[in-house]
């Protein structure tokens, strides 16, 4: 578990969600109804992630699971390199 919330926390600082919440927070009065609101989604989608992961692996080869996440990043990272290349 304490791995888990380690490589989450990292992987999580500094990404599009914290940011989002962050610019959220600045613009509202409430920052506990921002900090609740992105918390509950962030704990709502690792339980999906979490129970699809544990499903899939059953007909998956968990090794094929990391090797596709892996391409799905390089392709998403290719893809948004392209497009800030064009735009700039």
């Amino acid at each position: 578990m304490l791995t888990t919330f380690g490589m989450i926390f990292l992987a999580e600082l500094g990404d599009k969600t914290q940011l989002a919440t962050f610019c959220m927070s600045a613009d509202c009065d409430s920052t506990w109804a921002v900090f609740l609101g992105s918390a509950a989604a962030l704990v709502l989608s690792s339980f999906v992630a979490a129970f699809l992961g544990e499903y899939f692996s059953r007909y998956v080869n968990p090794q094929h699971i990391k090797i596709l996440g892996a391409i799905f990043f390089l392709l998403v990272g290719g893809w948004m390199l392209q497009s800030a290349i064009r735009n700039s």
